[in-house]
């Protein structure tokens, strides 16, 4: 049996904002096996996000343990962090942050420049074949205010996945988009996971998208309320 890629024990984090704290997550344990798509959802304040931030080393616990692919995040310095969020983890966002001057292929090469990659032709040839697989190989040169909000996703989608990461981390990825188009862009997470065997962990306030995943697990107050496996998982 494969090792969790994703094992958090008694996860807390708190904020302290002068004479008031924020229980954000409160003792938090879960195990996310390679090749799940698991689908975090609850309330607004219900800690989902924050333990997305955690997942994805935007932010440092208060207590407890994260490991990552078999690594604890809490010790490594900021240099390493770095490395994991460029490498092993893959970021998907509700606003697509793509930046507005940069063409889709740009904007794709991006993390392939952080993570070292010298030689602009290998840079290009990746960001291009990572575009057309996800359905935009003709809109290469194309700006974000030239594209529609599905395509802006799938640029984001395919920066996210340019540098092959073991862990696909998508905030809300459906958030700006209409219904259709919503359904379009859960197709491409559930092939991602079905025919790559990418592990997928995705926010959403949203039960008919959570019911994409293969997993849904429900916050409330800063604690797992319930963590259920989908006998059958919603398709597009």
């Amino acid at each position: 049996m494969n090792a969790a890629l994703i094992s958090v024990r008694a996860l807390t984090k708190t904020y302290d904002l002068g004479e008031t704290q924020v229980h954000a997550l409160r003792s938090v344990s879960l195990e996310v096996m390679p090749a799940e798509f698991v689908t975090l959802t609850g309330p607004s304040g219900s800690g989902k996000s924050t333990f997305m931030h955690l997942l994805g080393c935007l932010d440092r616990p208060t207590s407890g343990e994260y490991l990552l692919d078999g690594n604890n995040v809490a010790v490594m310095d900021k240099r390493s962090l770095a490395r994991v969020r460029n490498t092993t983890i893959g970021f998907v966002f509700q606003g697509f942050n793509l930046l507005a001057r940069t063409s889709a292929l740009e904007n794709v090469e991006l993390p392939l420049m952080y993570a070292g990659v010298k030689s602009a032709r290998e840079r290009r040839a990746r960001a291009a074949a990572t575009l057309t697989a996800i359905g935009l190989g003709g809109r290469l040169g194309h700006y974000p205010n030239q594209l529609s909000g599905g395509q802006q996703q799938r640029v984001a989608i395919a920066r996210a996945l340019v540098n092959n990461p073991k862990l696909l981390l998508a905030d809300e990825p459906t958030g700006n988009l209409d219904t259709q188009t919503s359904i379009e862009v859960m197709e491409i997470f559930q092939r991602l996971n079905r025919e790559q065997g990418l592990t997928v962990v995705l926010v959403t306030h949203e039960m008919d998208i959570a019911e994409y995943g293969t997993r849904i697990v429900s916050f409330r107050d800063g604690r797992v309320r319930t963590d259920q496996a989908m006998l059958e998982r919603r398709t597009a």
